[in-house]
């Protein structure tokens, strides 16, 4: 069963989210369809044709993209381009809407206005309001969208909240029909809702700095050998049997095996091991690891999607776009929760207004403040939000998540066995004690310390930071070379020293 993953744009709330989804498993051939708002994006599992999936949701008013390397960075792009226009519109709202607000409600706490202000001021409401009704059009467009759809949603529920009080109070400037006009609660509540998009946008793209993090491993460029000449090429140029040459300290661009060269390889990312492990021909290397020494040339074995980094950043994606068990009880609920409070609020205008004897303006307020406060955008995007952050939290510190199930369940674990000494602790290797035959313990380590000032592996490190510790002198080396997988060679005080490996120390009769 084929199962292709979109990115959707164009939801403005969780209620989106579940008509997107409900329209989408109507589809002949489509077995499965899970749309998630806080990622923006859609996993539909079945035959059904991409043109046709596309069509039906550009047909309710939104877009949708088929997931590729470009439409992630084109996506992001959009996700910055949404919050900047948010940003914007709030802006225009609240720099109206804060002089309305003080002409509407200034009488109410003995604020008076010049005569000319006082004898236009519904003219002048109105002229203010316009700008946050601009700013606020989504609201209408998509709103419309979704009743001519008959899948109404949250668009829908503060069109008409924000429209009705718009009309009416225009009715009452130009009409004459008497009353007061609502022009303040149109262009605040717009405004409101728009600052809180904007809030949630922003919070969208922090959410998913984690997989940011994890795609700026891999470097965008890679050395290979091509025609016989060295050429540098983009790292999506690179294609499976190409020679790849890599200096020390620069990272492995794609998954690959030694074919020349001795080094050692910082493959933490992937192992939590601190330890770098020596790579020789015939070895394996892995995009995103770090090569500490020695030059190496490898073969690609695999590139782009196939490469063991893009798989966890895929496993890690494929966690953050699942949806627990809670978060489908949740969806449900946002399914039904637009038409239920659309008629909730008519029924509460037709008690107040044919019933209880209220006024025309009254029950108008009721039906509003129905309409606009009741929001099912929290509802939808609190466990989808939560997802993102812990699989991407968990991402960053090196454990991966399989899926939001897993998640959800973990809350009932109550026990935990680990085998992986010395990599829950620090992650990086410490001196505890010295040995030695004969000469003083601070001779020893100041010889080894001075020896290994110059060397970058994290055993050398360690070393030298228990020579700090301990104000023990740290001299620099002279005749310096690192024996790759080995140790190291260098003279100090005129004597010649060595520090490595039983290896080393073989190798050179000792």
């Amino acid at each position: 069963m084929a199962i292709t993953e979109f990115q959707v744009e164009g939801m403005h709330c969780a209620s989106c989210a579940a008509n997107i989804e409900k329209k989408l498993k109507k589809l002949d051939g489509v077995q499965n369809a899970a749309v998630n708002y806080a990622t923006r994006s859609a996993v539909i599992e079945g035959s059904a044709p991409v043109e046709k999936i596309k069509e039906t949701v550009i047909a309710m008013g939104y877009t949708l993209v088929e997931k590729t390397t470009n439409s992630e960075k084109q996506s992001a792009k959009a996700e910055e381009a949404e919050i900047n226009d948010y940003k914007i519109k709030v802006a225009i709202g609240a720099v109206f809407s804060i002089p309305l607000l003080i002409l509407a409600m200034g009488g109410l706490v003995g604020i008076t206005f010049p005569e000319i202000i006082a004898a236009n001021m519904f003219y002048i409401q109105f002229l203010l309001c316009l700008p946050p009704m601009y700013a606020g059009r989504e609201f209408f467009v998509r709103g419309a969208q979704g009743i001519m759809n008959k899948m109404p949603t949250m668009d829908s529920l503060v069109g008409i909240g924000v429209g009705a009080a718009f009309l009416y109070s225009t009715a009452v400037t130009f009409a004459g029909i008497g009353g007061e006009p609502y022009y303040e609660i149109a262009a605040v509540v717009a405004t409101f809702i728009l600052l809180g998009r904007f809030l949630e946008a922003r919070a969208r793209g922090s959410a998913s700095e984690a997989i940011k993090k994890l795609m700026g491993l891999a470097p965008k460029t890679a050395l290979v050998i091509r025609n016989k000449k060295e050429i540098e090429i983009p790292i999506e140029q690179v294609i499976v049997g190409d020679l790849i040459i890599v200096k020390p300290g620069e990272k492995i661009p794609v998954d690959g095996t030694v074919v020349s060269g001795e080094s050692t390889v910082d493959e933490s990312m992937v192992t939590g091991e601190s330890m770098p492990v020596t790579k020789r021909k015939g070895d394996a290397v892995i995009a995103g690891t770090i090569n500490k020494h020695g030059s190496i040339t490898f073969k690609a074995t695999k590139v782009g999607k196939e490469t063991l980094l893009a798989q966890i950043i895929k496993l890690v994606e494929q966690a953050q776009n699942s949806k627990p068990p809670i978060q489908k009880l949740v969806d449900q609920i946002s399914a039904v929760f637009v038409p239920v409070v659309a008629v909730i609020a008519v029924a509460a205008f037709a008690y107040w207004y044919f019933i209880a004897g209220q006024t025309f303006l009254f029950a108008l307020t009721i039906f509003i403040t129905i309409l606009i406060i009741a929001c099912p955008c929290a509802l939808g995007l609190a466990t989808p939000t939560a997802i993102i952050m812990g699989t991407g939290k968990g991402a960053e510190k090196g454990i991966l998540i399989k899926n939001a199930a897993a998640l959800e369940t973990a809350k009932k674990v109550n026990a935990v066995i680990f085998d992986k000494t010395g990599t829950l602790t620090k992650g990086e290797p410490e001196v505890i004690d010295v040995y030695t035959l004969g000469e003083k313990r601070t001779t020893v380590l100041s010889l080894a310390a001075s020896a290994e000032s110059r060397s970058e592996h994290p055993l050398a490190e360690a070393i030298v930071l228990k020579a700090q510790g301990e104000k023990i002198q740290v001299i620099e080396p002279t005749n310096f070379k690192a024996v790759s997988g080995k140790g190291i060679t260098a003279s100090v005080k005129g004597k010649k020293i060595l520090v490595g490996s039983h290896s080393l120390m073989k190798e050179l009769k000792i």
